[in-house]
C-alpha cells in the first residue's frame, strides 16, 4: 500500500513539473514567470524528499531544506528588484 502512494505521488510530482514548465514558457509576464519557477522548486523539493525516503538517505532532506531557502531568498530577492522597476 505504501508503495503505491509513492508510485502516486511521484507520478502527480512529475505531472506538476510538466505543468510548471508550461507555464514557466508561456507566461504572459515576468510574474507568471516566478510564481512558475517558484511552483518548480517547490515540486523538486518535494521529489528529493520522497528520493530519499525510498533510498533511505534521509541527509537528502537537509539538502532539501537548504534549496528551499535559497529558493525563498530568491524569490525575494527578485520581488524587490520587480518591485522598483513597477
Amino acid at each position: 500500500m505504501a508503495e503505491a502512494i509513492l508510485n502516486l505521488s511521484i507520478l502527480l510530482i512529475l505531472l506538476s513539473i510538466g505543468i510548471g514548465l508550461i507555464r514557466l514558457v508561456k507566461g504572459n509576464t515576468v510574474l507568471d514567470r516566478v510564481i512558475a519557477l517558484d511552483l518548480l522548486t517547490l515540486v523538486s523539493m518535494a521529489l528529493i524528499i520522497i528520493i530519499a525516503h525510498i533510498n533511505n538517505r534521509f541527509i537528502y532532506i537537509d539538502v532539501a531544506l537548504v534549496y528551499g531557502l535559497l529558493s525563498f531568498l530568491g524569490v525575494l530577492a527578485v520581488a524587490r528588484y520587480l518591485e522598483k522597476r513597477l
